[in-house]
């Protein structure tokens, strides 16, 4: 098998300008372009293209068609990188059945919580039928024991298996949902963000335009984000389906595996395209030393970044480690968006880089100012935060105090955003939907943020802020600060506060990647100093055993809530050592 063509030979690109996802896939399978997925070693598994992807939806829609199932119902679908995801996704779309991806389970010993999750999110969403990979037949078979209206559930066998009826297809279109998106953190009390049709083509005009990644001709996308999460899905399958290019997918459990696979198909078939959060660039810097001498990056002209905060220091890694392969950090581009947006707000411009802006931590701290720094060298009392680039065409964003009102550049308070791609509300919660959306159509993002000279400057999660005698404290400060001392791994430590009566207190939790007693002691005892020096707060140390791990969030990021979550439930309490 060969990979499929970068560029199609006759029908002309489009960006966007389509109703429906159905109606998309019918003008890209028009083409000769397509998906080709790849192994560890770098080996094609499977080529198709959307014509292919197409022709098999088109079969798999008039099997649910002829099964019974009813225009409207969801279909639960464990979203793993390989083609059944496709058949079952695109061809729920064209049987008019509401898709719920779902994650996949993530790391050893989570089978428990990995089944609590999917029947809350059967619950949740509905649904009546619930497919996926072979290897989680099992999972779906338990979870869907408790839901007699779930009819149908397996591998995507179960499906295949299914007679192909001679019916009419009822393909989803512009005034319909398009599928439901689980919001990342949502594994205790999931809530399923609706994404419309209407929606989602207005967040790909947008993100595929001049202001977002301005997709041309000859462009070809790399990803291993996963497709449960908004960014490998809308970013690393919509957005290229919706221009009509070619993809290149590599798992993302390979690319944990080996990270610098997704540099090496890059390198050879001259991707253009490719997206990670901090954590991605962070593994491919670590494996730097092993690239091979004819790797070439110099056709990667879109780095995207986003998905969590930005650490510009991870960043300065990547590009130097990867300068002599052609990389430049010139074609980084920051953003920032949500699951509640489909996904992009912001795009930085392009061919600027990472740009940083750095504040006073006092006055932001005590004064909620963005104040510029007088020595950016200064750690105790300088932070740098990453621009994020200028509104997308469509959505509208202001950043808003306690009260309500619009604060001005250098204010920090709420982002708040409107528009287009807002969606409607959470699937079935009307109030959680009232929490976060106004009557008029405003998204309260939960971020605390800045507008500089018309950009957006993200400084960390409301609901994750701590507060230390009247001192506001960004976790993310706390963790980043242990890193930076070598004191843990990147991703080995989460900070949050707890609150016993008397006021917050500062808790990290960090992996103890040590033996013996003293090792353990040093440990914390060194992690509470990296603290106490940074951030010049106490806190108290709870060392976790590897065995156990760290809470992650569906799309593979650190989970602050579920870690303060399993504090306060006494699960670290037997490891746990004082500093």
């Amino acid at each position: 098998m060969t990979p499929l063509p970068t560029r199609n030979s006759k029908l002309t690109l489009r960006r966007a300008d389509f109703r429906s996802v159905p109606e998309m896939l019918d003008y890209a399978a028009q083409g000769e372009t397509g998906v080709t997925f790849y192994s560890v070693r770098g080996e094609i598994l499977s080529a198709l293209s959307w014509r292919q992807i197409r022709e098999r939806a088109h079969v798999t829609a008039r099997r649910l068609i002829g099964a019974g199932f009813a225009r409207g119902e969801r279909i639960l679908i464990t979203a793993d990188t390989w083609p059944g995801f496709f058949d079952a996704f695109f061809g729920a779309q064209y049987a008019g059945l509401l898709p719920v991806p779902v994650s996949v389970p993530v790391g050893i010993g989570g089978k428990d919580a990995y089944l609590e999750q999917l029947k809350r999110q059967l619950a949740a969403s509905g649904a009546v039928a619930a497919v996926g990979i072979e290897d989680l037949a099992g999972f779906l078979a338990d979870a869907a024991a408790e839901f007699p209206a779930v009819r149908l559930h397996g591998g995507v066998s179960v499906l295949e298996a299914l007679p192909e009826k001679p019916v009419d297809l009822r393909p989803l279109g512009p005034a319909d949902l398009c599928y439901i998106q689980f919001s990342s953190g949502s594994t205790r009390h999931p809530h399923g963000v609706q994404i419309t049709q209407a929606a989602l083509m207005a967040n790909l005009a947008g993100m595929t335009g001049p202001a977002g990644l301005e997709v041309v001709p000859g462009d070809r996308a790399v990803s291993w984000l996963p497709l449960y999460h908004d960014m490998g899905l809308i970013g690393f399958t919509m957005a290229p389906l919706s221009t009509q290019i070619s993809l290149d997918y590599l798992t993302p459990r390979d690319f944990a595996r080996r990270p610098t696979q997704w540099l090496n198909l890059i390198s050879r078939n001259r991707g253009t395209i490719a997206y990670s959060p901090s954590f991605g660039y962070d593994l491919a810097a670590r494996r730097a030393a092993n690239q091979p001498d004819d790797l070439d990056l110099s056709s990667w002209r879109h780095a995207g970044i986003g998905g969590d905060m930005i650490r510009p220091d991870v960043l300065d890694r990547f590009s130097a480690a990867y300068e002599k392969a052609g990389f430049s950090a010139k074609a980084f581009i920051p953003s920032y968006g949500m699951a509640e947006v489909c996904l992009a707000i912001t795009f930085s411009p392009h061919g600027v880089g990472v740009r940083t802006d750095t504040i006073d931590r006092v006055a932001l701290a005590e004064g909620h100012r963005a104040q510029p720094a007088l020595d950016a060298q200064d750690e105790r009392r300088a932070r740098s935060f990453v621009l994020c680039g200028k509104v997308l065409p469509g959505p509208r964003l202001e950043v808003r105090d306690e009260e309500g009102k619009a604060l001005g550049d250098r204010e920090i308070g709420r982002i708040f955003v409107a528009g287009p791609s807002i969606m409607p509300g959470y699937y079935g919660e009307p109030e959680a939907t009232r929490e976060v959306l106004s009557a008029d159509g405003w998204l309260d993002t939960g971020d605390l943020g800045y507008t500089l000279k018309g950009e957006i400057v993200v400084t960390g999660r409301a609901k994750d802020l701590i507060i230390v005698n009247g001192r506001n404290i960004w976790p993310q400060d706390i963790e980043w600060a242990i890193e930076s001392r070598k004191v843990v791994k990147n991703g080995d430590s989460v900070a949050f506060s707890v609150d016993a009566g008397e006021g917050e207190r500062v808790v990290v939790a960090v992996l103890a990647r040590v033996s013996g007693e003293e090792g353990r002691k040093t440990l914390a005892s060194d992690v509470a100093l990296a603290v106490r020096e940074a951030i010049a707060v106490d806190c108290e140390v709870v060392l976790v055993p590897p065995s156990m791990g760290l809470p992650t969030t569906s799309s593979g990021k650190l989970s602050r809530a579920r870690a303060k979550a399993n504090y306060l439930a006494g699960l670290y309490a037997p490891k746990t050592a004082a500093a």
